[in-house]
């Protein structure tokens, strides 16, 4: 897997203009139920947003990329939970996991909707936290404020932890050079 992360973040060195649109592929990966499961692109944002430390990219096109990315997934999620929920719930892939839906319904009890937001941030929560709004007959219009809360901050912090990390690799090594 980490050759493969290596290989995605040399194309973006690559290709700097292409790593907005990368960024929306991988957030909407990244809150696309199911597919977050199998797809590591929270590294590879993070590893993005690293090269923003270098200057190479800019961050602001980085962040509206994911935001864009993350808007999408997790809507797309909604709406296949709205329609498919169960289905999707007896996948293989989440049968494996039903301390996920499980904690998600105890999150739903506990935070209400804020759930959805704090969802994008909880690993255990984001591969079924959207999904499960949808299921549960949530309004469009209360998951959809959740929900860009979320992703406006979540699409934010990812690759700007990448950037910070980036600046204090380079003070350490500035301090012994």
């Amino acid at each position: 897997m980490q050759a493969w992360v290596d290989a995605i973040i040399g194309f973006v060195e690559q290709h700097q203009a292409l790593a907005p649109w990368l960024m929306l592929v991988f957030a909407m990966a990244e809150t696309t139920a199911v597919i977050s499961i199998v797809v590591p692109s929270t590294a590879i944002m993070v590893a993005v947003g690293a090269l923003a430390a270098t200057g190479a990219i800019n961050f602001l096109p980085l962040w509206l990329g994911a935001t864009v990315g993350a808007v999408l997934g997790s809507t797309l999620s909604f709406w296949l939970g709205r329609r498919y929920g169960a289905a999707i719930l007896a996948t293989p892939l989440l049968r494996k996991h039903p301390d996920w839906v499980e904690k998600t319904d105890r999150a739903f009890v506990r935070w209400g909707p804020a759930t959805i937001l704090i969802g994008h941030f909880t690993t255990f929560l984001r591969p079924v936290v959207f999904l499960m709004a949808g299921m549960s007959g949530m309004a469009f219009v209360r998951f959809t404020f959740w929900n860009l809360l979320g992703c406006i901050a979540w699409a934010w912090i990812v690759p700007k932890f990448g950037e910070v990390g980036g600046h204090l690799i380079g003070w350490i090594w500035s301090l012994f050079s």
